[in-house]
């Protein structure tokens, strides 16, 4: 606990330090030119480097949460914890946190990483998706061959647990640190598809 706390790691320090974190966000937002306000967000995710750390922060976050799913994706654990009483961040409730164990990279920043938006379609494929966002956030469109000239990465992904039977495409969107990353179906329904 103690090297979970000198390292900001604790979920108390982590729920302080939301606002910051959503500033940060907010800007990635008035870049992309999107507006996530009628959107659910899915969920929020922690980065840790150390691995006995990760297991510190998962049996925390477990006084103030439940354990729906530990999956392991890319050879590590990546855990989802549902909320007891969900956490506000800026204008959203977020009902779900994503704790991914350390693999073999080192972030340079830990803590809070990106958040998760459910913007809900029938898309199968990451290219599918990104066109429903074009039609959903026309200054996305717009704005799209000049992204990486403004510092924002963009990834297109399939990820997918070992059970998962729901297509989940997602696009990401990273700048300073920072990630929005955008799918069709919520973390809950993910995790439900592979119970079934």
């Amino acid at each position: 606990m103690q090297q979970l706390s000198q390292e900001g790691l604790t979920p108390e320090q982590l729920i302080d330090g939301l606002p910051q974190f959503m500033a940060r966000i907010s800007e990635l937002n008035d870049a992309l030119g999107i507006d996530l306000g009628l959107y659910q967000a899915d969920h929020i995710a922690v980065r840790i480097n150390e691995f006995t750390v990760a297991q510190q922060a998962h049996q925390q976050w477990l006084l103030r949460a439940k354990e729906w799913s530990n999956t392991e994706i890319n050879g590590r654990p990546i855990i989802a914890l549902g909320f007891d009483e969900p956490i506000c961040a800026g204008e959203w409730e977020i009902e779900c946190l994503e704790l991914p164990y350390p693999g073999n990279k080192t972030y340079p920043e830990q803590g809070w990483e990106h958040i998760e938006w459910v913007i809900p379609c029938d898309a199968q494929t990451p290219e599918q998706f990104l066109d429903v966002l074009f039609e959903i956030f026309p200054k996305l469109a717009q704005r799209w061959d000049q992204l990486s000239n403004n510092g924002i990465k963009v990834k297109l992904s399939s990820p997918q647990g070992e059970h998962e039977r729901l297509a989940n495409p997602t696009v990401a969107f990273k700048k300073n640190g920072v990630c929005i990353k955008l799918h069709p179906h919520s973390l809950k329904a993910v995790i439900e598809s592979e119970q079934e």
